[in-house]
């Protein structure tokens, strides 16, 4: 029997917080209201709920609702990430009570609300620049534009989390969207720009008024995972998908990167993966462009490796250009040729325990293969067993896997079919493809 690589994710000794019920099998959908229709408005975007409920995506995570700042402004209507005004909604979306129904009206439908919490600076126009105080200056006292990994954000300034007022004052703001709105969590803007404390602060606070879901724009930072965020970035996996797709990376990266994961994050915390989100498509490129012929497999390790996978406003829709960040561009929803392939991938995610996210899913095998073009690895629960396959390169490979646990009956997903598996088994796979076997109610 050929050696098997068992990654013991989420088996470390530190223990993270508690994550919501509702999220042990959940797919995030990213929202980008001002693009998703001709009006670019809360009411419009209601319309696609039913859509969105069919696809079966569980949470909306809405991309900044709040009122952009004139002053310094980038481009023609600004970055949704220049917040002007913490407890209100960007007037070019509606108002307050449009927000208020659609979030009633997605809580009816059975989805979680995530707002996009900028909290490492503000717009130069918010109503907090009059509290100097409350901002980073330099020696001259002038308020300083947040320098993040080299980049400076000159339509933003900095606030200093070292003045107890102002961090009293964004926790007060978190917590009107959950007393006044009822979201449900947030997705935090560059949370390692903030400090670890104030982060548990927070989530202690919040948690007062119900149980939230807190994801972290960070993946240097694994301290944020022991009392604040539930989840963070998975960036080192996309990367490794894009240079899968380019020919420059493999199977064994794939595979040191979940090891990895399973060695630095605290018991219960998990990536998000994903093939494209808001950055990536606005600054990096399409999700053609990153990927090529591979999309489809990278998205396919979104959903099966561990940790919670992201769908992006469109990307059902095979959104196939950049969207401008600063300017008004709709997302085109007349080819929604993806949206089953998506649809089948969620379908999968739920009905299988082995592909849950965290805890509630099943323990990560990579199994060994006589070609490291193939990736193959097993989720396991108790009753449910996933196997995927997946060529990771351009050519036709042929592989044999030798294992005896193998041997048995599967159903082929995707195809529908049943199959049978030998203790030795070769398979032939054309470039980029890929196949998914489960079993179940059977002790694996």
């Amino acid at each position: 029997m050929n050696k098997r690589i068992n990654n013991a994710i989420n088996k470390g000794e530190s223990i993270g917080a508690k994550v919501p019920d509702w999220v042990k099998d959940a797919v995030i959908y990213e929202v980008n209201v001002r693009q998703y229709t001709s009006e670019g408005t809360f009411k419009a975007f209601e319309e696609h709920l039913p859509r969105l409920r069919d696809l079966g995506v569980d949470i909306l995570w809405f991309m900044p609702i709040h009122p952009i700042s004139k002053e310094k402004r980038a481009g023609t209507l600004g970055s949704y990430y220049a917040v002007q005004n913490y407890r209100a909604v960007n007037p070019e979306f509606g108002t307050m009570d449009d927000f208020k129904s659609l979030v009633k009206k997605a809580h009816e439908m059975g989805f979680k609300i995530l707002l996009d919490l900028v909290a490492n600076h503000t717009g130069w126009d918010s109503e907090w620049i009059k509290n100097k105080t409350w901002y980073q200056t330099n020696n001259n006292g002038e308020i300083l534009s947040p320098t993040a990994q080299g980049t400076t954000w000159h339509d933003v300034a900095q606030l200093n989390y070292d003045h107890p007022d102002m961090c009293a004052a964004m926790i007060r703001a978190m917590k009107f969207w959950m007393e006044e709105v009822d979201i449900d969590g947030y997705r935090a803007d560059y949370a390692g720009g903030v400090p670890v404390e104030f982060w548990e602060k927070a989530r202690n606070e919040l948690d007062k008024i119900k149980q939230v879901y807190m994801l972290a724009e960070d993946n240097r930072f694994y301290e944020l995972l022991d009392g604040a965020f539930h989840s963070n970035y998975g960036w080192e996996l996309n990367h490794i998908m894009r240079d899968i797709a380019k020919g420059e990376k493999g199977a064994r990266d794939v595979k040191d990167y979940v090891l990895k994961v399973g060695r630095l994050y605290p018991t219960g915390t998990y990536p998000m993966h994903w093939t494209t989100n808001h950055d990536d498509n606005s600054w990096e490129g399409t999700t053609s462009e990153l990927f090529g012929k591979a999309e489809k497999t990278m998205a396919v390790l979104t959903f099966t490796l561990p940790g919670i996978p992201l769908i992006y406003s469109g990307q059902e829709a095979g959104l196939d250009k950049r969207l401008e960040f600063f300017e008004k561009d709709e997302i085109s929803w007349d080819d929604l040729t993806m949206q089953p392939f998506y649809k089948e991938l969620i379908y999968l995610k739920k009905e299988n325990s082995a592909l849950w996210n965290g805890i509630d899913g099943g323990e990560t095998n990579f199994l060994e293969t006589s070609d490291e073009r193939i990736l193959m690895f097993e989720r396991i629960t108790e009753k449910n067993r996933v196997i995927v396959m997946a060529n990771l390169s351009q050519n036709h490979v042929s592989t044999t896997v030798n294992d005896d646990s193998l041997a048995g009956s599967y159903q082929l997903y995707f195809d529908h079919s049943s199959c049978l598996l030998s203790k030795q088994h070769s398979f032939d796979f054309a470039p980029w493809s890929y196949c998914i076997l489960i079993q179940n109610n059977k002790e694996v």
